[in-house]
């Protein structure tokens, strides 16, 4: 049968320490922002950086659209017009939105932010929204990089960004099949505290863990922890409650079931332009308690593609498959001289990984890789890739901090087939390096990583780094990303691998989606949400009916 869970984390009896607050303007958390002195230092690492930092503006002074929208009084207690709310509604937390929140601009902020405490909640406030022409833009933590969360349309009768993080609960877990049911609004670490308990994990570990929820990383078709095999989050879920305009449409949860199209597929990826998804049964696993990790040094960047290629097509399957190029390992500081690093690590709940780790060593040592260190089961010192994780789970700060001098730190991802990764690494360097230094007038820097392997490609995640003029930030980095999707989109390669459309992958996407598809999912919108009033402009226009 299945196991009730506690409501609340272990221990709950004594109220948790406060959280440190989270930015407005910027990513995660207040007190990790870096100081002006450390922007400055960190600017001036960047030839043609400004001298001084953007100041960061008061959210209770910043000018915001009066409010156009009066909730019925049913729905009074759960709306909020203060600034703070709206102000950090308005955006998700891409470069462009750092930049134009640092400026001030929030023209685009929602009149008014629900906040349900229920499922019921979530169906009133569509009710009414549907009633009375006002948008309504779901919101998980606001950890999108794409626009996803941003209302740029018609603002029609008002706009309400429904904040899910009421729903927090995990109500049901199933320890007998490994499953539990999840309410949309929980974040990573609440939900990981809540399993560890029973010795499960869910193992879904996006860079914006810490600030995302479950419900986020399903709309978005999230890429999480596993390099290889359990990539996305769709690996991990075994049915969806959704609340439509239309009604409510649950799944039921089942391991596999070939009985037509999933209606899960429907919603996973629609980013809350179909539904609001309020809960889910996701599959979970034991604790992993056996680890090794090691790293490998290459002294030419194909080599090591090859390698990674091998690893991928071997059926060994590690959890962690990371190759950094010379500039992402220069960056991070895990290698210099012109070398790339490959990152590996295996886990299991129930054996020693060392046997193979040696085995994933070995091929990567026959493509030409130098050891550079293990942990775990393997014996050694592996600092590259502990280096590497300090590094990149810091890296958002730093990008925050480099906006406030003026450079453009911003990055995008796809994925390709192998035989077209080697050309696409080029021509991303080449063509979009010449666009870099057109528009910024400074050579730039394009680095790339791996984040994902598969058997038949990987998934590259490339970071572009340039000054910038103050005051036209946004705008620089805007044609810079229009160049990047045309240089995918010539290669064969997909406008995102885990990033979702938003409303910055449109112009991408429409090319890259089928036009029967296309259809399909506007006549799906008009049969779910037939006034058009859920996150209009996300994947699709055409939202009125």
């Amino acid at each position: 049968m299945p196991e009730t869970a506690p409501t609340a984390p272990a221990g709950s009896a004594v109220p948790p320490p406060p959280r440190p607050r989270r930015s407005w303007w910027g990513w995660g958390t207040e007190d990790k922002a870096l100081s002006d002195g450390e922007c400055a230092a960190l600017g001036a690492l960047v030839p043609g950086a400004a001298a001084t930092p953007l100041p960061v503006p008061d959210v209770r002074s910043v000018e915001l659209p009066k409010p156009r929208v009066t909730p019925p009084s049913s729905l009074a207690h759960l709306m909020s017009d203060t600034p703070p709310d709206r102000a950090s509604h308005t955006y998700g937390k891409a470069y462009r939105d750092v930049v134009r929140a640092l400026r001030g601009e929030l023209g685009t902020a929602p009149d008014r932010v629900a906040f349900p405490r229920s499922e019921q909640d979530v169906v009133d406030v569509l009710d009414w929204a549907a009633g009375a022409d006002v948008v309504v833009v779901p919101y998980g933590a606001g950890s999108s990089v794409v626009g996803g969360v941003e209302y740029r349309g018609d603002r029609r009768g008002g706009v309400v960004s429904l904040d899910l993080a009421g729903l927090d609960r995990v109500l049901d877990i199933d320890t007998i099949s490994r499953a539990a049911r999840i309410q949309a609004g929980v974040l990573g670490p609440d939900l990981e505290a809540r399993l560890r308990p029973h010795g499960l994990t869910l193992r879904h570990f996006p860079q914006s863990f810490e600030f995302s929820t479950l419900g986020g990383w399903l709309a978005t078709r999230a890429g999480g922890h596993y390099a290889t095999l359990l990539t996305h989050i769709d690996d991990l879920t075994e049915s969806l409650r959704v609340v439509t305009p239309a009604g409510v449409n649950e799944s039921l949860r089942v391991p596999g079931s070939g009985a037509g199209p999933s209606p899960d597929r429907l919603f996973l990826g629609s980013e809350g332009t179909l539904g609001v998804i309020t809960e889910a049964w996701m599959r979970l696993q034991d604790r992993p308690r056996h680890k090794a990790s090691a790293s490998y040094l290459f002294d030419d960047v194909k080599a090591a593609t090859a390698a990674v290629r091998a690893v991928a097509q071997s059926g060994l399957h590690p959890a962690n498959c990371r190759l950094l190029d010379p500039g992402e390992a220069a960056l991070a500081g895990v290698a210099g001289g012109g070398r790339s690093v490959l990152v590996l690590g295996v886990e299991s709940a129930h054996f020693p990984v060392a046997g193979r780790l040696a085995e994933l060593g070995a091929l990567v040592r026959d493509h030409g890789g130098s050891p550079a260190g293990g942990t775990g089961d393997a014996p050694g010192d592996d600092s590259a890739a502990g280096s590497w994780r300090s590094a990149f789970l810091r890296m958002p700060y730093l990008r925050d901090a480099l906006a406030r001098m003026s450079v453009i730190s911003e990055t995008f991802e796809t994925a390709c087939t192998w035989d077209r990764a080697e050309g696409l690494y080029e021509a991303v360097h080449r063509e979009l390096g010449a666009v870099v230094r057109e528009v910024t007038g400074a050579e730039g820097m394009i680095n790339c990583r791996f984040t994902h392997v598969y058997p038949d490609g990987p998934a590259p995640y490339f970071t572009v780094i340039a000054p910038a003029r103050r005051g036209a930030e946004a705008e620089m980095w805007d044609e810079i990303k229009s160049a990047a999707m045309e240089v995918l989109g010539a290669h064969g390669a997909t406008v995102t691998h885990h990033h979702a459309v938003g409303r910055d992958h449109r112009p991408g996407y429409d090319r890259q989606r089928p036009e029967p598809f296309a259809r399909a999912l506007r006549a799906a919108k008009h049969a779910l949400d037939p006034a058009g009033i859920l996150n209009p402009g996300v994947l699709f226009d055409g939202e009125r009916s």
